[in-house]
């Protein structure tokens, strides 16, 4: 394989086809989540190249593409400001599928998740089921043919735009809590669901609450057996922990604090990138920052050859958080004053108003406020660490 063609290749397409307004909906994503409509039409842009879901088997729609092919196409996408794509179909829900869904639920599930046609969200976490996530209480009882599901979830991305969302609930009270919890696939159409959108400090909306009131779910939904829902549950969450892309966030980040480096001065008019406790600081975290590169490239490759990542996820989450959380606080030193201004609505790709601060700090602030969220969602970081102490250090 020629990586220097393909590289090119992939800059060629990307040079084609993102257009202004997608270009800068990735420039000012801010979170996990891009503008909503930007991402579905980049979805759709990918899918018709054949190139939306380049981690799965090529049986199933995937590119065929080996590590370093994925790889250089996830950093490129990243550093030509594509929107990211949603990860709970593509990055979640089609590799459980793929693993333990039935023949019929992959038949039917996964050309959906690649269209673009359903859009899933996760029902993980409860009011009282967070990173302790056993402990859920969201009901399915069986009726016959089908589960009747009562309770609720909160935090869950995308809700508000989602059709389908994928669910852990308790079918049955036992002693070890993790052996009464079964995986069941639902469509937000049934009767019974209710989003309520939760409203960010900044005014938008990415998380909701979900309740579920006599939810008819049909038992043909259940992904692996009954009450057999939390080895499910693990494997979803390996490719929610370690299969992010932090190598490439990181990249991004980077080349945001050079920019902001190239045009900000102290007071004194000195270049802030001239400051050598800065510039220590920056050198320090970007050799982190390649350090778990080569980590998280060794559990993709794991990842491909059929393994489970297990523990190393928790590290690749808490390790990529935490080095993306330390390069926001840099950039927001950097772009200093620029930071104060509170300008939600230029954010949006179709503002046509005049911006606060430049472009090049004009994301400082929010990505760093939003990203303090990290090491909290998809399992907190000492939960991460508790896990890494149990299954890897033999604590």
């Amino acid at each position: 394989m020629d990586y220097g063609a393909f590289r090119r290749e992939v800059r060629a397409f990307l040079d084609e086809a993102l257009t202004p307004r997608l270009k800068r909906a990735g420039q000012l994503q801010t979170s996990v989540f891009a503008d909503f409509e930007a991402t579905m039409e980049w979805h759709r842009i990918l899918y018709r190249k054949g190139w939306v879901a380049p981690d799965w088997p090529p049986e199933y729609g995937g590119t065929g593409w080996d590590l370093i092919q994925r790889h250089i196409f996830q950093e490129e996408c990243k550093l030509a400001d594509a929107p990211s794509l949603l990860p709970m179909g593509l990055q979640m829900l089609g590799p459980l599928l793929i693993r333990y869904g039935t023949e019929a639920q992959k038949a039917h599930y996964l050309p959906r998740i690649l269209s673009g046609e359903d859009v899933w969200c996760q029902g993980y976490s409860e009011p009282g089921a967070g990173s302790d996530l056993a402990s859920l209480k969201t009901r399915a009882v069986r009726d016959g043919d089908h589960y009747v599901v009562d309770g609720s979830k909160i935090w869950t991305s995308m809700a508000h735009h989602a059709n389908r969302i994928f669910c852990l609930v308790r079918t049955a009270n036992t002693e070890k809590p993790q052996a009464g919890i079964s995986f069941l696939l639902v469509d937000m159409a049934t009767p019974g669901i209710t989003v309520r959108p939760i409203v960010g400090l900044d005014g938008r909306v990415e998380q909701c609450e979900v309740f579920f009131d006599g939810v008819r779910v049909p038992v043909e939904n259940r992904v692996g057996a009954e009450n057999q829902g939390w080895e499910v549950a693990k494997y979803l969450l390996a490719f929610e922990r370690g299969g992010h892309h932090f190598a490439a966030d990181h990249k991004k980040q980077l080349r945001r604090i050079a920019r902001i480096l190239a045009a900000e001065a102290d007071p004194e008019g000195r270049l802030r990138g001239e400051d050598p406790d800065f510039c220590a600081r920056l050198a320090a975290a970007e050799v982190e920052a390649l350090a778990l590169e080569y980590t998280e490239l060794r559990v993709k490759g794991g990842l491909a050859a059929g393994a489970s990542p297990g523990a190393l996820s928790s590290l690749i989450k808490v390790a990529g958080c935490e080095i993306g959380q330390r390069l926001d606080a840099l950039a927001l030193e950097a772009a200093g004053l620029w930071c104060a201004p509170f300008q939600p609505e230029a954010l949006s790709p179709d503002w046509t108003g005049t911006p606060a601060a430049p472009d090049h700090a004009l994301t400082a602030m929010a990505c760093y406020v939003d990203n303090r969220a990290s090491t909290i969602y998809g399992g907190a970081a000492e939960v991460q660490r508790d896990i890494m102490a149990r299954h890897l250090l033999g604590l």
